[in-house]
């Protein structure tokens, strides 16, 4: 039998890439074929967090692919039926905003377009700052879309950052399979870290 393919997509919440990289070995683990998708910024940035060489040896070593990181080697994934469910993790701010206004301008968000066309589900792991600011409204118009599923959130600081929202990245497998069977994963909200 062929395996599940998950579009494995990463944007620039370079904060939060040590976390997301363990759940993509965890789905290699679980025997999904995992196929990598950067944001210009995620393929090009060297941050504190992680340098950008550093990220593609650690994505080639994990899914023994090269990450796709252009508009060119993203544009098939639809038409190719290269992903059976997409994921993007981290899902920025900016990457919502974009998604939900039609704006396809990253490998990223380019795959999820592609991806989308099939029917197929799209499930995003969010960390922003802003989440409960001025990215709240994309986040609620995200959330009433055919085929999207959010991987289940919380404050991350409640008070140094009061508007920052991080998925739980330790459900992204669960989130997977239960997008697969086209269900969201409940409470899609939790308790902010140390109050459950």
């Amino acid at each position: 039998m062929k395996k599940t393919s998950v579009g494995f997509a990463m944007t620039g919440s370079f904060c939060t890439f040590e976390a997301v990289l363990e759940q993509m070995r965890e789905l290699v683990r679980r025997d999904y074929d995992v196929l990598p998708v950067l944001s210009f910024n995620a393929a090009r940035l060297d941050t504190r967090f992680m340098e950008a060489a550093s990220l593609h040896s650690e994505l080639k070593k994990i899914t023994g692919k090269e990450p796709i990181e252009t508009l060119q080697a993203a544009e098939p994934i639809g038409p190719k039926k290269m992903t059976d469910v997409y994921l993007i993790a981290p899902a920025t701010g900016n990457t919502l905003a974009k998604l939900v206004n039609g704006i396809f301008d990253t490998p990223a968000l380019l795959g999820a377009k592609s991806h989308l066309r099939n029917d197929r589900p799209l499930v995003l792991a969010v960390s922003t700052n802003d989440a409960l600011g001025t990215a709240a409204q994309n986040i609620g118009r995200l959330m009433v879309w055919r085929n999207v599923y959010f991987v289940p959130f919380r404050q991350d600081d409640a008070l140094r950052k009061p508007r920052s929202l991080v998925a739980d990245f330790s459900l992204i497998p669960k989130t997977v399979q239960s997008a697969l069977c086209g269900l969201q994963l409940q409470p899609m909200t939790a308790a902010p870290q140390g109050m459950a």
